[in-house]
């Protein structure tokens, strides 16, 4: 069992969920493209999002995990390098009108996806066994839904029920199911042209087959379709730089369109009659100034060509002219404005991470200990203390001595293999003593604890743990630090995520005697984001000049923060990847309350792998972390 993300009322298995955003990025040949879960799969390319359906949910693991690599193959594979966004975006603006424009929109879709899944299966064969699933699960669905339709008497999905069973018919034989009398009679000129989306090339032929069907299912088909079953996202394929002005300006159609008369030279009798723009419906203050929704009316040519003089009044509706200046209010800044300002700063390529780039690190000074905080580190280094000296050993005996440079140029000890200085000096020092190595270990530790609401039921045991740690490491003279991280849910914003990072502990202070009661101050908070916690404490502790380096996470991992839902496990786990790379051993540990969920179990593995501490008592601290460190000595000889 593995642990699933809650998303939208769904639940999504995590370890299922990295491994499509990895193939996502694979196939796809783009480190920053994401992947997210939705009611329809499609692709984003703008924003670099390849969707999959919520469709596969809920069956068999195997039909589900090939139904969810067939979405991606289509999108990475199909979409992104073999569909034609311009002639996609023709295709939109000439079915706009269109009466069945849903009907046609599916149609395109389904025409298209059966053109890229043999795109999909002549460049990579592996992908035919996810398209069989594919296709058995849809003509099921689509079967069940024909019969629905039929029942409830909505003719035109099922036709496109039809459609679809045709189009990926097991025989050529396959007979249509009676509709209608107006849609059996135009049946066969459909199943025609469905024969020909075999044949297509291009997406322009898919185009090409589609409008010629849409044009005569115009002229039957009464009521366009009630469901959605593939989603064609128009703002994905509008190109903004090809829009002209006239695009840009409001064109709903009038009721009618009937044009005035041109105006009359005589002279014209004149009512003298107050308008007013303010009534009850209108008392509250809304974002337009004098706007008015008009869809019923005249065309009018009035003001078509020439241009009114300006007049004093005009100032009154904002026809000014003069120069502009940056308000100082902070109501008016734009989301573009903010990505404007992220790029000076440097953040367009996102140092720490796609899903962290509104994320701001906020640091906090640790506060004075209190004298409750003093007592209460007293009761846990009082529990810790049998399993101080075991934790201290543990480490003395995986962790490498700092090494001390022998001492050289001496008049008597080794001989030096430098000889020549028995020509060039009067009185040569050819000699050197080896120093024993140091009693200080060449090893720093970093712990970075996760204060989430999540913890509020694992903080005591959390902070039992890293006491054992603080006196362990302080008994063997380690320097480490002790940092909590968690969100402001409340400040947080789409462009503005607060991120507070409080270091009660910090290198200089760590190996101080009376160091320790600050430990006490760390409290279940809000929000986590571990992914950019992990990358900040990664740069802080690369600063250091110990050799081997350690970074303890304390924390459930269940990443869950402001629009990181979603991706909060893959971000995590490429934050860990990417610290490793770097030289840093990074270890996760789960002191839990009681027993431990299974689905925590994987969730962390998941992330970690195999290098996670998960226990239920501080007790079996050292006997599960002495194993783990010489595991990763050796691996690191």
């Amino acid at each position: 069992m593995h642990r699933f993300i809650q998303f939208n009322d769904e639940r999504i298995d995590s370890f299922l969920f990295m491994e499509m955003a990895d193939l996502a990025k694979t196939l796809s040949k783009n480190g920053e493209m994401s992947l997210k879960y939705g009611p329809f799969s499609y692709l984003d390319p703008k924003n670099e999002v390849v969707y999959v359906s919520h469709f596969w949910d809920h069956r068999d693991k195997r039909d589900e995990t090939y139904g969810l690599k067939s979405d991606v193959y289509l999108r990475t594979i199909g979409n992104l390098g073999h569909t034609e966004m311009k002639t996609v975006e023709r295709y939109l603006r000439a079915i706009d009108r269109s009466p069945v424009k849903r009907f046609a929109k599916q149609l395109f879709v389904i025409g298209e996806e059966v053109r890229l899944e043999e795109i999909c299966k002549s460049e990579r064969p592996g992908t035919k066994a996810s398209f069989s699933v594919r296709r058995r699960i849809y003509r099921q669905f689509f079967d069940a839904q024909l019969k629905v339709n039929l029942t409830k008497s909505v003719f035109t999905d099922a036709l496109f029920n039809q459609l679809f069973l045709l189009l990926h018919a097991q025989s050529p034989l396959e007979e249509a199911t009676a509709i209608s009398d107006e849609i059996d009679l135009m049946m066969p000129f459909l199943q025609r042209q469905l024969s020909l989306l075999y044949e297509t090339k291009s997406t322009s032929d898919v185009v090409k087959v589609c409008m010629e069907m849409v044009e005569v299912c115009e002229d039957v088909l009464k009521k366009d379709m009630l469901n959605e079953y593939f989603h064609l996202p128009e703002d994905v394929y509008a190109d903004e730089a090809d829009q002209t002005f006239d695009d840009l300006k409001r064109r709903d159609p009038l009721v009618n369109e009937d044009v005035l008369e041109e105006e009359s030279t005589g002279e014209e009798e004149i009512m003298d009659e107050e308008f007013r723009t303010w009534h009850r419906e209108s008392e509250e203050k809304g974002e337009s100034f004098l706007q008015f929704d008009l869809d019923q009316g005249s065309s009018s040519d009035l003001m078509g060509e020439g241009v009114r003089e300006g007049e004093d009044g005009d100032q009154a509706m904002a026809m000014v002219q003069g120069t502009s200046k940056q308000t100082d209010r902070e109501i008016y800044e734009t989301p573009k404005a903010v990505d404007q300002e992220h790029e000076e700063r440097g953040m367009g390529d996102h140092p720490y991470g796609k899903e962290n780039r509104y994320a701001e690190a906020v640091f906090l000074a640790p506060d004075v200990p209190s004298s409750e905080d003093k007592a209460a580190y007293g009761v846990n280094k009082a529990a810790v203390f049998t399993y101080k000296k075991k934790l201290q050993k543990m480490i003395e005996k995986t962790l490498e001595h700092k090494r001390i440079q022998p001492r050289t140029d001496l008049h008597f000890g080794r001989l030096n293999k430098k000889l020549l200085r028995l020509l060039t000096d009067d009185v040569p020092r050819l000699f050197y003593k080896k120093h024993d190595p140091s009693t200080e270990l060449d090893a720093v530790f970093s712990l970075l604890v996760d204060c989430s609401g999540s913890m509020f039921d694992k903080m005591e045991e959390t902070k039992l743990g890293i006491t054992l740690f603080h006196e362990s490491l302080k008994g063997v003279r380690v320097p480490h630090e002790v940092v909590g991280f968690w969100e402001d849910t409340n400040a947080a914003t789409s462009h503005s995520q607060p991120n507070y990072l409080k270091p009660v502990l910090e290198f200089q202070s760590s190996l101080k005697p009376s160091s320790g009661p600050e430990i006490m101050q760390l409290q279940p908070e809000e929000d986590n984001r571990d992914g950019f916690a992990i990358r900040l404490m990664t740069d802080r502790i690369l600063q250091r000049g110990e050799k081997q380096k350690f970074l303890l996470v304390f924390s459930d991992g269940e990443p869950a923060a402001m629009d990181y839902e979603q991706n909060g496990i893959v971000d995590t786990h490429e934050a860990v990847l990417d610290a490793r790379k770097k030289g840093i051993e990074v270890i996760n540990v789960f002191l839990a309350s009681g027993e431990i969920d299974e689905g925590q179990r994987k969730t962390i593995q998941n992330i970690y792998g195999n290098y996670s501490i998960l226990v239920s008592d501080v007790s079996e601290l050292p006997d599960v972390l002495f194993p783990l460190l010489r595991k990763l000595l050796i691996s690191s000889i």
